[in-house]
């Protein structure tokens, strides 16, 4: 029973301390927060196949490195790892991984291309569930082929309604349903899966330190429909399109956010950001195209109790003062390579800061060179509050253990603002 005690009042510090970081308050050390792609398996001496398909070892190897690293918050790794007997079952495209593409020990490769047509941005902006359903999803898994097929479902009214099922005697559509109830089938067990480990994690005394996931609409168009090319010339060709139908997606993010985050004690939105970067567009391009549109996503979570936890990879030094605009004490700021100590003189007051030994010191340095880095940002960017120690990018796959080992005994050993 004491060990239970023990356990829970465990889990309640760890939490507080990460709450009370989010809002900016003194905490008794800085918090440290557990985040990695594929890690684990190079933990375990293992291949990052087996993190995509064994639901099992990879719940218990996290909870093994929990228990080892002792940090203040875990990242739930089923969600983004545990997806290859579904993409297996859907014939995904916009990934190659273990078998697909890459070997067995080889993380995820994104398939860059064009998956929505220029001309197709009045298709989205009329009906966003329309175009998905019978144009990008076709498109992104073989799966979902015949739903090309599929009519527009609002036009269909009254007794219309009742004629519109003639479109589901197609044979095609018939059998991707057939396969479909597969796959839902399997991805119920990862679910399943998953929502077990983050109780053992909690019995264990570690809270998550996020929960689900949702992008910035430039991103969203970016990433996952027009492609890197497609984008860019969109910025110069299609400004009006792209504004409108970013303005379009806004509200669909933060109700389907609010909505997936509900079941999670952890309230806390992890929101990835690739191209609003100072190397892919200037800050003027930012100022229209990225942050009025984020910002609108951001403040529809805040108003819902939920943390946005943005990730700014590369460099954003440029971005500060534009992206500080947010209520004091709701966000964090996840920075990969951005000078922290500049961040905190600009935004220290105001937003939350995480981040960010170097991926290359984890792989190629030793233990001292970690906590020599770990010691001068706790000392210089944890000073008064509001900071959590981690990765630039959470622990790289190929880090050294030892190397990870001393970034979380250094959250313990050093006081903020003592040298």
């Amino acid at each position: 029973m004491d060990a239970i005690v023990d356990k829970k009042a465990m889990f309640e510090e760890k939490t507080k301390r990460l709450n009370d970081a989010v809002a900016l308050k003194e905490t008794d050390r800085v918090p440290v927060a557990y985040s990695a792609m594929f890690w684990h398996s190079f933990y375990a001496g293992e291949t990052v196949r087996r993190a995509m398909y064994d639901y099992d070892w990879l719940a218990e190897i996290t909870l093994k490195i929990a228990q080892d690293l002792d940090p203040d918050g875990v990242n739930p790794p089923h969600m983004i790892n545990a997806l290859g007997p579904t993409m297996d079952l859907i014939g995904y495209k916009q990934l190659e991984w273990p078998g697909h593409g890459v070997d067995e020990h080889s993380g995820y490769q994104y398939v860059d291309a064009e998956y929505m047509k220029p001309e197709e941005y009045d298709d989205f902006i009329m009906d966003p569930s329309w175009f998905y359903l019978t144009k990008f999803m076709p498109r992104v898994a073989d799966i979902y082929a015949p739903f090309a097929k599929l009519p527009q479902f609002p036009a269909f009214q009254h007794t219309r309604m009742i004629q519109m099922s003639r479109f589901f005697a197609n044979p095609d559509l018939q059998a991707a349903f057939d396969r479909l109830g597969k796959a839902g089938e399997e991805m119920l067990r990862m679910f399943a899966r998953a929502n077990r480990f983050i109780d053992e994690l909690k019995v264990l005394g570690y809270p998550l330190s996020q929960s689900t996931t949702s992008a910035a609409p430039y991103d969203y168009f970016a990433d996952y429909l027009r492609g890197s090319k497609g984008i860019m010339l969109d910025l110069f060709r299609r400004k009006d399109k792209l504004l409108e139908a970013m303005e379009r997606l806004v509200p669909i993010l933060v109700r389907n956010g609010v909505l997936a985050i509900q079941p999670f004690e952890c309230k806390v939105m992890f929101m990835p950001m690739h191209w609003g970067l100072d190397g892919f567009m200037s800050l003027d391009q930012f100022k229209t195209f990225f942050w009025p549109q984020l910002r609108k996503v951001m403040m529809g979570f805040i108003e819902n109790g939920i943390v946005p936890l943005i990730l700014w990879e590369g460099d954003c030094a440029s971005r500060l003062e534009t992206i500080a605009d947010v209520p004091k004490g709701t966000c964090i700021y996840w920075f990969e390579r951005t000078d922290l100590r500049l961040a905190k003189a600009v935004l220290g007051s105001h937003v939350c800061l995480r981040g960010n030994v170097p991926p290359s010191l984890f792989n190629t340095g030793n233990p001292d060179d970690v906590t020599d880095y770990c010691r001068s940002l706790i000392k210089d960017v944890g000073k008064g509050g509001g900071f959590i120690l981690d990765g630039g990018v959470g622990i790289p796959d190929e880090a050294k253990i030892e190397n990870a080992r001393a970034m979380y005994q250094a959250a313990k050993r050093f006081a903020p603002g003592v040298g």
